[in-house]
């Protein structure tokens, strides 16, 4: 059962190009947001779509090869865990933010066929 513990299955696109940063500790960090939507009909039948967005984290070579692969609006699958975390701005207010930690990812979408 552990492994049902804090996981995390999406598929969506991606917002922008994947930001990949080496870290000085020589560890590569990548960061990306990626929208989900959610179709239904509201009490008028009227089709309605709402986009979530998350903040994804990749670590190490994944983080590479998704930014190697993909671009803004790239379709991707992933799968991870949720994380928080706190900060405090320059105004000295503290800020949460959840994000996703990807273990793994798969490419979605179609293929582009040379001519």
């Amino acid at each position: 059962m552990n492994t049902l513990r804090n996981k995390v299955q999406l598929i969506g696109h991606l917002g922008a190009k994947v930001e990949v940063k080496t870290l000085e500790s020589g560890k590569i960090l990548g960061h990306v947001t990626m929208a989900t939507n959610e179709t239904y009909k509201n009490q008028k039948g009227e089709k309605v779509t709402e986009t979530t967005w998350h903040n994804l984290v990749i670590w190490g070579k994944p983080a590479e090869t998704l930014s190697k692969y993909t671009d803004k609006g790239s379709e991707v699958g992933i799968e991870g865990k949720l994380t928080n975390r706190s900060y405090s701005d320059k105004n000295g207010e503290k800020k949460y933010i959840t994000e996703i930690v990807v273990n793994e990812f798969m490419l979605m979408g179609k293929k582009e066929t040379a001519q």
